[in-house]
């Protein structure tokens, strides 16, 4: 049976960015405002506040886990937060990797670990759209020690460092993602799967997303009357099960485009589109362009990253070239003083022969 959960995070690219350990003592308080940068924190001992945008600020303790996969708005502090004129005051470094906020004289009242992570996927926004807002887990110590992983991995220099800190990442959010069903999740897919009626639609969405699903069908596949599904499916995955079926379909189809091997005839009839016109309108309404144009697209900001890409080896064997052509003229300037040398030292010698000679 194919996972949903695991399809939309496995084309999402994983990958770690930064990860430090922060500890607070007193009162303080930061923000953070960046968004499409996705970031965890996992609480080692003490506890902490965090209050997101739009939503009711939440209490941290130790062994709680908060995955926010689209950052947006939010603000960690003390749990008494201070004056909004002592936010974001700089972090001091104490050693490299770990921070304190707050008092630096007294015993830390928290410490946490932090990440930002990146998604290499260009569909990040559109896969990111099908994942809650945030998750919040507590008490499980699986995510703490995946962290602390990743935390070590991501600072020592070992062979295939980047590939596995890749694949501690997915495991890491594919465990967060589950780890929320069941839980105060807000809308998206980790919450209609902890729906046993809801999850039966959503795999079989993702089992034939070329399928003509109606909402019917899929109503029947939950064993719900059609409004009952609708109305639940659009509450506990924050969208329409049409809306939802169009987004992983447009999904598919652009990672299909992206890696070659189908044409958009091919591609329109593996998402559910019965010819290449009605796929191409409802791509271009959905995307802003037509497949054509994407594939276009796509293909010169390859080309132009393989051109930077060449400009830089170009630049790197110019380089090489006049490190060789130095290292040559140091050679011939050695040899020239060599042979200046093995001269002088012939007049030296005849210079040594000549009074034998005169003798």
């Amino acid at each position: 049976m194919i996972d949903p959960l695991a399809e939309v995070v496995g084309l999402l690219q994983p990958g770690v960015r930064y990860t430090k350990i922060v500890s607070g003592a007193g009162q303080w308080g930061v923000r953070r405002a960046e968004t499409g940068q996705p970031s965890y924190c996992v609480v080692l001992d003490g506890t902490c506040r965090i209050a997101s945008e739009g939503g009711a600020a939440m209490e941290l303790v130790a062994g709680d886990f908060v995955l926010i996969p689209a950052t947006y708005d939010f603000s960690m502090s003390s749990t008494v937060p201070p004056p909004a004129r002592d936010f974001d005051r700089a972090p001091v470094m104490l050693r490299p990797g770990e921070f304190r906020l707050g008092a630096l004289d007294a015993e830390p009242d928290v410490r946490y670990i932090i990440g930002h992570c990146v998604f290499g996927s260009p569909d990040a926004a559109l896969l990111v759209s099908l994942l809650p807002r945030l998750v919040h887990v507590r008490g499980q110590q699986r995510l703490a020690t995946l962290v602390q992983l990743v935390n070590d991995e991501s600072r020592a220099q070992r062979p295939a460092r980047e590939v596995v800190m890749a694949r501690l990442l997915e495991v890491l959010l594919i465990e967060a993602l589950r780890s929320a069903e069941g839980t105060a999740a807000t809308p998206g897919l980790v919450r209609g799967l902890a729906d046993a009626r809801l999850a039966v639609a959503l795999h079989r969405m993702h089992e034939e997303p070329a399928r003509a699903w109606t909402v019917a069908e899929l109503a029947q596949e939950a064993a719900l009357s059609r409004s009952t599904f609708f109305e639940r499916f659009s509450r506990m995955v924050g969208t329409a099960p049409m809306e939802y079926l169009l987004a992983w379909r447009m999904a598919l189809a652009k990672d299909l485009l992206r890696r070659g091997g189908a044409s958009i005839a091919e591609t329109a009839g593996r998402v559910g589109y019965s010819s290449a016109s009605t796929f191409s309108v409802a791509f271009a309404r959905h995307i802003g362009a037509p497949p054509a144009r994407y594939l276009r697209e796509q293909g010169r900001a390859s080309e132009d990253n393989g051109l930077q890409d060449r400009g830089l080896q170009d630049r790197g064997l110019q380089d090489r070239g006049l490190q060789d052509r130095a290292l040559q003229d140091r050679g011939l300037q050695d040899r020239g003083l060599q042979d200046r040398g093995l001269q002088d030292r012939g007049l030296q010698d005849r210079g040594l022969q000549e009074p034998v000679r005169a003798a």
